[in-house]
């Protein structure tokens, strides 16, 4: 899953990039709201972690023109200030959630988590299909109960398709969220990835629909 980070004050941005990293979340981040409403406003997100103090623009004003221009991701706002009108004025541009700072980092994960389920229809942290099952607070997977060992960028794809199954996603839309803004989209990494992927699979989980991308349905055959 592909987040975006803005975050003006260098020791929380590193702070959270690598905690997400290390989640197993591809992160781009940016420091100043117009640089970040613009890879917002042309780059493809899982979810944005966005803080209201920016220099250049601020968050409210960046989630504000996202929203008006059909950006739907999911939002958390960061922010130290702390009045409840801040919070409710958040909201009601459009943002899903709010922590304020300071915060802790398992926090954060759990409201980002949290708010990525809900913006696919998922009320819990475990997502089925068929016999297999996505456990998003572990981020693992297994198949009628056995685990199954995937790396990192495999996990992504896999937990992405899942996030999204009974949709058929598009091979780009793929390459967007597994890699950043600065990676080379243009190889056939998706397909190779998705090879691997399921030759570790007891069961038939990805299924390619040719020319228009891949799908986790909703039943799995064995």
């Amino acid at each position: 899953m592909r987040v975006l980070l803005i975050e003006d004050d260098d020791r929380i941005r590193a702070d959270v990039t690598s905690s997400l990293t290390a989640a197993g979340y591809v992160v781009d981040s940016e420091s100043n709201g117009e640089e970040g409403w613009f890879l917002g406003d042309t780059e493809s997100y899982g979810a944005v972690i966005l803080d209201l103090g920016l220099p250049k623009m601020d968050g409210l004003s960046v989630l504000r023109r996202w929203r008006e221009a059909g950006r739907d991701f999911p939002v958390l706002i960061l922010t130290a200030r702390g009045s409840w009108t801040e919070r409710v004025e958040g909201i009601n541009h459009g943002a899903d959630d709010y922590l304020p700072k300071p915060f802790h980092m398992e926090e954060l994960l759990a409201r980002l988590r949290a708010i990525i389920r809900r913006s696919g229809g998922h009320a819990t942290p475990m997502i089925n299909a068929g016999g297999a099952e996505l456990d998003t607070r572990l981020m693992r997977l297994s198949v009628h109960g056995v685990p199954i060992n995937l790396s990192p960028q495999e996990y992504r794809l896999v937990a992405y398709l899942m996030l999204n199954k009974g949709r058929v996603v598009p091979q780009q839309e793929l390459a967007e969220h597994l890699q950043s803004a600065h990676f080379d989209r243009e190889s056939n990494a998706v397909e190779v990835l998705v090879g691997r992927v399921r030759r570790k699979l007891p069961v038939t989980l990805i299924e390619t629909r040719r020319g228009f991308g891949y799908l986790v349905p909703d039943e799995m055959s064995s």
